[in-house]
């Protein structure tokens, strides 16, 4: 697991964490969106919502596992809300996209909210709902909003490959195009923490 920020995990105001649990294609590019974050005290990269168990990455790119890369979050709701982290995540997609983010195509590219619990799920609806009702783009909205599953963590190169790797991921996410279309999509609030 990833510490967030400058490596320092946060202690929780109220010793309580809560996970969040999001899909926004290449996971590599989801954990810089989050790290950082007040809050936000670790974040992890992996596949979730396939019913092959244990799946490795070869098995999740051939699209034969039915997983999705994702990022599982714990924060400290008492310093940030799940309505804020549903935010950023909105904001670091596309979520006009089936089964496809930027030049990754594959269900394992999918945009997904994946719910734990209830209030997350009533949460993630009334997200959608006022994101339907102010988005400034025509498509609509695709992302899944699903419950959780069961959530395997990526191989360790996978943890924090932003860092590790700094220029083979630099020049993926240019030549991948996510944040040109993030700013076609969300203008200056693309790929913000706001």
């Amino acid at each position: 697991m990833s510490e967030s920020g400058d490596g320092i995990n946060e202690l929780p105001t109220n010793g309580k964490v809560s996970k969040a649990t999001f899909a926004g294609g290449c996971f590599w590019c989801m954990e810089p969106a989050f790290d950082g974050i007040p809050g936000v005290l670790s974040t992890q990269v992996g596949y979730t919502g396939g019913h092959t168990p244990n799946p490795t990455y070869d098995q999740v790119c051939s699209g034969m596992t039915g997983h999705a890369e994702a990022i599982e979050l714990t924060f400290d709701p008492m310093k940030i809300s799940y309505r804020k982290l549903l935010d950023i995540f909105w904001h670091n997609i596309d979520p006009t996209m089936r089964d496809q983010q930027f030049c990754d195509e594959g269900t394992q590219y999918r945009t997904a909210i994946f719910f734990h619990g209830p209030e997350q799920e009533k949460e993630a609806r009334g997200s959608l709902v006022e994101l339907d009702k102010t988005k400034p783009f025509k498509e609509p909205i695709v992302t899944e909003i699903v419950p959780a599953s069961t959530f395997y963590p990526a191989e360790d190169y996978h943890q924090q490959y932003c860092r590790t790797h700094k220029i083979a991921y630099g020049m993926y996410r240019v030549s991948c195009g996510r944040d040109y279309r993030l700013r076609q999509l969300w203008g200056e609030a693309a790929g913000t923490h706001a």
